[in-house]
């Protein structure tokens, strides 16, 4: 009875005013002490320089092993996600029933500075991995994609996961870390499946990042995968001459993304708009 007189209290004190920014230098301080740093790191490095080894000696093709690669980032975005946010969750459980994101003045400051820095570990991450990956096959001398269509990519697969991770973390913060987790699971199922498995443009040859594309429109889970791959494929059409096809997957591309954009764009308005009333859970699991 005691501490919910104290949370309470806190919640209307009017001398503490949280704003974004400094709930955001909170949660980059808190970061670096924290597993989730070292979880995206030992994560993208042993992804990166294993899948890049990998097609750096075997003769697939690099462009389209690429092209495979990315749509597992993309594909793995889901579960990372849920991980993510069940484990931060977890922590600010344990940190005093949640004081840090329902404690404060501004829980909707507090929730997004949460959203944000979760998201920037998962931009870091896709960043180095991709790094690595294409680093590795340019030291053996095989064809890398170019530059700006990694860099899409990886835009794309964070652009598409920051639904998820808002979703995801309100779902962790009420109903627990193996909630959060196992959403991520099936989005990762859910994210493969659309594309007819995982390596399956790789092993057919063909582009599979617009297979089902008005599907995956549909489909938030699968927004990373999509948008990781689709500019990429659109770029080596474009350089092996297919310039209709790469029209098509632009095309593909721009239409996942418009959809993307526009539930993100709800679901952020809406998680901002009752996130000051949003009640986390009290207690344990």
């Amino acid at each position: 009875m005691a501490g919910g007189k104290e949370r309470d209290g806190a919640l209307r004190r009017p001398d503490v005013r949280v704003t974004f920014a400094h709930a955001l230098r909170s949660e980059a301080a808190r970061l670096r002490r924290s597993p989730l740093l070292w979880l995206h790191a030992v994560l993208a490095t042993a992804l990166g320089a294993l899948a890049g080894a990998y097609f750096a000696v075997t003769p697939w093709d690099s462009l389209l092993g690429s092209d495979a690669f990315f749509q597992l980032l993309g594909a793995g975005a889901p579960l990372l996600a849920g991980i993510s946010c069940g484990l931060a969750a977890d922590a600010e459980q344990r940190a005093g029933d949640g004081a840090n994101l329902f404690g404060v003045s501004s829980r909707r400051s507090a929730l997004a500075a949460k959203v944000a820095a979760l998201l920037a570990l998962g931009l870091a991450a896709a960043a180095w991995a991709a790094t690595l990956f294409c680093g590795a096959l340019a030291l053996a001398g095989r064809p890398v994609p170019e530059l700006p269509a990694v860099a899409l990519a990886v835009l794309g697969i964070v652009a598409g996961s920051a639904c998820l991770y808002a979703i995801f973390l309100l779902v962790a913060l009420k109903w627990g870390r193996n909630a959060s987790i196992g959403l991520g699971a099936l989005g990762v199922v859910g994210a493969m499946a659309l594309m007819g498995g995982l390596a399956n443009g790789l092993v057919t040859g063909t582009f599979a990042g617009a297979l089902g594309a008005r599907m995956a429109m549909a489909v938030p889970f699968a927004w990373p995968s999509r948008l990781a791959s689709l500019p990429l494929e659109a770029s080596i059409a474009a350089g092996l001459g297919a310039d209709a096809q790469a029209q098509e997957l632009v095309s593909a591309w721009a239409a996942v993304g418009l959809a993307c954009l526009v539930a993100t764009a709800v679901v952020v308005a809406v998680v901002l708009a009752c996130a000051n009333r949003f009640e986390g859970r009290r207690g344990g699991e």
